[in-house]
C-alpha cells in the first residue's frame, strides 16, 4: 500500500532513585531488525535495560500498528 511504513526504535532505560526503569534515550533506527537488536544488546551492557520495537502503519488512512517487541533485556519501562 502506498504510504505504508515500518519503523524500528531502540530504547535504553536507567533506574531512578526508587529503582524504577526510566527512559534514558530513544532512537529511530535506520537499518534492519538484526542490526537494531545488536545495537540494543550493546546498550544493555551499560544501561538497566534495552528494548527494540517495530511498528507498521499506513498514515494515509490514519493507521499505526501496535508495537511488536523484537528484543528486550533487563528492566524496561514505558515506551509509548
Amino acid at each position: 500500500m502506498p504510504g505504508a511504513f515500518t519503523s524500528i526504535s531502540i530504547f535504553a532505560f536507567d533506574l531512578d532513585d526508587r529503582g524504577q526503569p526510566v527512559r534514558a534515550w530513544e532512537t529511530v533506527f535506520d537499518g534492519d531488525e538484526a542490526e537494531a537488536v545488536e545495537e540494543a544488546k550493546e546498550a544493555a551492557r551499560t544501561h538497566a535495560g534495552a528494548l527494540v520495537v517495530k511498528r507498521e502503519g499506513h498514515p494515509a488512512v490514519g493507521e499505526v500498528g501496535d508495537p511488536i517487541v523484537l528484543f528486550q533485556s533487563g528492566k524496561v519501562g514505558d515506551f509509548n
